[in-house]
């Protein structure tokens, strides 16, 4: 039991880095800039943080296979996470002054063109 545990969790390790460079690849298309990807502070993680000229959009990737379910995903908690870290990397920013910054989120469903949601919360 404990081996099969670890393999869906493995799978689903997987599928998450998968869906978050299928995400960063998209917002290249769209014309963003990706500045990091899985951005770790002691607060919290950022999926992506990409940039189009002066925006930048913190993005929280979410792979499930119903895209509505990807929206509820991202809770309280989680959107904290995401500011908390925000926080942190718009403070190393030598030009964070002139920055405006939103949270997106993406969700990844299975066969089907990635959802953006601008300033999702």
């Amino acid at each position: 039991m404990a081996t099969r545990i670890r393999q869906d969790r493995r799978k689903a390790f997987i599928r998450g880095h998968v869906s978050e460079y299928y995400a960063a690849f998209y917002l290249l298309m769209k014309g963003y800039r990706i500045s990091a990807m899985r951005f770790r502070t002691k607060s919290g993680e950022i999926d992506i943080i990409a940039r189009k000229g002066e925006l930048i959009a913190f993005v929280e990737v979410k792979a499930r296979k119903i895209t509505g379910d990807a929206i509820f995903a991202v809770d309280p908690s989680t959107q904290r996470r995401i500011r908390n870290a925000s926080l942190a990397w718009i403070a190393r920013q030598e030009d964070a002054a002139t920055l405006s910054f939103r949270y997106d989120i993406i969700a990844v469903s299975p066969w089907r063109r990635p959802q953006h949601f601008m300033d999702a919360f």
